[in-house]
């Protein structure tokens, strides 16, 4: 290790603990399902720890023989596609889903990155959510209940 190493050791911001996405402790804390409010306004006013690792969560509504075309493009960004999952009415419900330190330009960039996939393969992305572990929780011991 070199010396410069040692340094930035003592000095630089501790790495956060990686983050599962099938965490069980993970609640929302963030979201919005309306197009016009900023994800920065959402973020100032939830219970969302800033700097720490979370779920970025979108909710992508899209025709069935679409979803294997946008789980390969939002793949090549880290995203998971999941689903689908019970949703209202019309096109079925996806997930689109991403652990990372949330931040209000990340998450402004990434909705409407989302809204513009889901509409170019005919469906649409209706809104967003930040999950993170419950406050308190320190680890995940089988059989807790996440509720």
């Amino acid at each position: 290790m070199s010396f410069l190493d040692r340094v930035r050791g003592l000095f630089g911001r501790a790495e956060p603990p990686p983050l599962s996405v099938d965490d069980p402790a993970l609640v929302v804390v963030a979201g919005s399902f309306d197009p016009a409010e900023a994800a920065s306004s959402v973020l100032a006013a939830a219970d969302w720890r800033e700097g720490e690792r979370a779920v970025l969560r979108h909710h992508l509504e899209l025709p069935p023989d679409r979803a294997g075309e946008a789980a390969e493009l939002i793949g090549q960004d880290g995203y998971e596609l999941r689903g689908p999952v019970p949703g209202s009415g019309g096109s079925p419900r996806f997930h689109a889903v991403r652990a990372q330190v949330v931040t209000a330009l990340e998450c402004a960039r990434e909705r409407s990155r989302m809204a513009s996939l889901a509409q170019r393969l005919g469906g649409d992305a209706p809104g967003w959510d930040v999950l993170q572990p419950r406050r308190g929780e320190t680890d995940n011991i089988a059989g807790s209940d996440p509720t």
